[in-house]
């Protein structure tokens, strides 16, 4: 088998399993949370606050993640993590009580903390070494179709079995899909990893790790806020609620868009240099919004859909293209945590910056992408600074 046929190979079953997951689980309250809420009496708001709690559950459970990728290999973890999500939607389905829909929103948190990108991107580095960096993007690429694909699909199962029918068939579908494709598919064990002392060891962190987790942190306490508030952002920005509806649209559209860009990038184009510019595409959109008005204001979700699609691909990449893959699980699952734990204050704290004015929301979101800026300097590879003093003093 060709390399490249054997990078599709794993691809497809992963893209797969990421578009399942998302669907499934971070989306999926966005259009059932009204139908659960008015069956088991509890509130859409009440279900949205399970949703954060869940984001905090998936934070405290990724903290154990990260060696059991780098020791058991990343198809275990996705197995695991489908059954995980099987159950949860399993008690959601059966929910008869605003208790009960709560124990199934937050029980997703644990599927969504074990699986989704970490174990994939893990198997991936393990396979393919220091060239994963195009299977990741695909893998990426798939995942962001989670929303696009899992939205109207879900609405459909709804208005044809009910919200309980419908999470029993996406509950079906990890046990029947995800985890047959996992396990026939993908490679048992972490292939291509020795795990030797030095790799068993607990990953230190150094001050470029730290730069990292505050970069991510940054980007998606960005993204989430964005995501949860950007309908009433727009209609604060002047456009009207179908206007709002499409300005959400093209954001996803265009950050699928920057996906196949970062895809169809040379294979020796540096991440940094791709993070750098997706930190200044959000302030870019404000800018352009500012000036232009209520005609302009669909920049920025232009904007945040593009650099949200650049830096979800990074969250894999850059830890690779900075550190190598030793250890690769266990330190991106570390970089990332902060990120998880930011993302569950998202929709609140950026709703209160927006109950002040649409303009100082936007100004505070884009100095954080401007912060995030700042934190990728001194990010360069090993060895990076050292080869281009030799080089210069060569030259």
């Amino acid at each position: 088998m060709t390399k490249s046929a054997h990078s599709l190979s794993l691809i497809l079953p992963l893209g797969t399993g990421m578009i399942v997951s998302f669907a499934s689980s971070y989306y999926l309250l966005g259009v059932m949370a009204e139908p659960v809420a008015a069956a088991t009496g509890a509130t859409t708001h009440q279900l949205f606050a399970a949703l954060s709690g869940a984001f905090f559950i998936a934070a405290c459970s990724s903290m154990v993640s990260g060696k059991w990728i780098d020791r058991r290999g990343g198809r275990e973890v996705l197995v695991a993590a489908a059954l995980m999500l099987a159950a949860a939607l399993a008690i959601l389905a059966f929910a008869q009580t605003a208790i009960m829909a709560f124990v199934g929103v937050l029980a997703l948190g644990f599927g969504m903390g074990v699986g989704f990108y970490a174990p994939a991107n893990a198997l991936l580095v393990s396979v393919c070494g220091m060239e994963a960096k195009k299977p990741i993007t695909a893998v990426s690429l798939m995942g962001a179709c989670g929303g696009a694909i899992g939205w109207p699909l879900t609405l459909g199962l709804i208005e044809w079995l009910g919200w309980r029918g419908a999470c029993g068939v996406w509950a079906l579908a990890h046990l029947l899909v995800c985890i047959p494709l996992y396990h026939f598919c993908l490679p048992k064990g972490a292939v291509g990893v020795t795990i030797d002392q030095a790799a068993a060891a607990p990953v230190r962190w150094d001050r470029r790790m730290v730069q990292m987790a505050l970069l991510f942190a940054g980007a998606w306490w960005v993204a989430t806020a964005c995501a949860a508030q950007l309908p009433r952002l727009m209609q604060a920005l002047g456009l009207s609620p179908a206007g709002a509806a499409m300005a959400a649209s093209a954001m996803a559209l265009s950050a699928i868009a920057m996906r196949v860009l970062a895809l169809l990038a040379p294979p020796k184009a540096s991440p940094l240099h791709t993070v750098r510019l997706a930190t200044l595409l959000h302030p870019a959109g404000v800018v352009i919004a500012m000036v232009g008005g209520k005609a302009a204001s669909v920049a920025v979700a232009l904007g945040q859909g593009a650099g949200n699609g650049l830096l979800s691909v990074a969250s894999g990449v850059l830890p690779l293209h900075v550190f190598g893959k030793e250890n690769y699980g266990q330190r991106q699952v570390a970089i990332l945590l902060l990120a998880r734990f930011v993302q569950a204050i998202a929709p609140l704290s950026f709703g209160l910056a927006l109950d002040r004015s649409a303009g100082f929301a936007l100004g505070l979101t884009s100095a954080v992408c401007l912060a995030m800026f700042a934190l990728t300097l001194g990010l360069e590879r090993k060895g990076a600074i050292a080869s281009r003093i030799v080089a210069r003093d060569r030259a």
